[in-house]
């Protein structure tokens, strides 16, 4: 495996975009993409820097060939356990058509999970039009919180599409769905900046060639 292959690994490994890597080792998001698509190097103060954020050797980035070392996995922290929280909530309740509870405001939509000690909360208004917000509580503290405004723009908009590519998400892109996704003549894509800490990003839907939806939303850790 070569370094290029070892940085795509362990940066998604650790739940970072290439974005989140870039800001952290103060570069651009375009130098990450050369060193992972092998256009160029990195110099020994990123290497150096990348081998302690991923809890790895150099030696282990630089050497060009396959060996049994690998990887020391990362500790689990609060925040992987509010984001597989976060993953299965979502999966759940509004993406799966379950777990859908009385109005909390006027004319909302309501979805909750709860689950040792977490709750989950999801509420909208609206429809072709909408806004929202979702958050995570741990033992009755609020932990985390996104907020998202959308709108449909055709009547090629499949709302069984969206909750399929909702329910896509992974622990390296845990905001809303996946980079992309596509099934049939349908295309999810998601751009997203900052990391689960303090996040903004844009979803969109195309239907063929045509954009037939998108979405604004931010959130982040809070306390």
């Amino acid at each position: 495996m070569i370094f290029s292959e070892k940085l795509q690994l362990l940066r998604k490994s650790r739940g970072f975009t290439q974005e989140a890597l870039a800001q952290s080792l103060n570069v651009s998001r375009q130098a990450v993409a050369k060193w992972e698509s092998g256009q160029v190097y990195p110099d020994i103060t990123n290497l150096i820097q990348i081998s302690n954020m991923m809890n790895v050797t150099v030696d282990y980035l630089v050497r060009d060939q396959e060996c049994s070392a690998k990887p020391v996995p990362a500790e689990r922290t609060d925040i992987d356990e509010i984001i597989d929280f976060r993953l299965e909530a979502a999966a759940h309740t509004y993406a799966a058509f379950m777990n859908e509870v009385d109005s909390t405001r006027l004319d909302s939509h309501d979805y909750r999970y709860e689950k040792d000690g977490y709750v989950y909360h999801d509420t909208y208004v609206g429809g072709e039009r909408f806004a929202g917000e979702e958050a995570i509580w741990k033992k009755g503290g609020a932990v985390y919180a996104m907020n998202y405004i959308g709108r449909v723009l055709s009547d090629k908009f499949n709302g069984h599409f969206l909750k399929e590519a909702l329910k896509k998400a992974s622990h390296n892109m845990p905001y809303r769905g996946p980079e992309y996704y596509q099934s049939g003549e349908f295309l999810y894509k998601a751009k997203v900046s900052g990391d689960f800490t303090w996040f903004q990003g844009y979803e969109e839907i195309y239907w063929m060639d045509e954009k037939a939806y998108e979405c604004c939303f931010h959130g982040g850790l809070i306390r």
